[in-house]
């Protein structure tokens, strides 16, 4: 999954259209379009955690399980 699917699915699970999302979080319901079907290209953390916030998740429930299993040493 990534995350255009998470939000999606988070979404769908609170009942929720892109509109009240972009009400909730003051992210454009153009971008969550654009997040959830894959063609927005590097979503800002500031965009994350308003979803996050609005979604009532934590940031990094947001992410791939990839990208939260990454080592420390993959940084340095």
């Amino acid at each position: 999954m990534q995350i255009g699917d998470i939000v999606k699915c988070k979404r769908l699970d609170l009942s929720l259209i892109q509109k009240e999302l972009e009400s909730r979080s003051g992210v454009t319901q153009s971008m969550i379009s654009k997040i959830e079907n894959g063609s927005a290209e590097n979503v800002s953390i500031d965009v994350l955690r308003k979803l996050a916030k609005a979604l009532n998740c934590a940031l990094v429930d947001l992410l791939p399980e990839a990208d939260k299993n990454t080592n420390k040493k993959d940084f340095l």
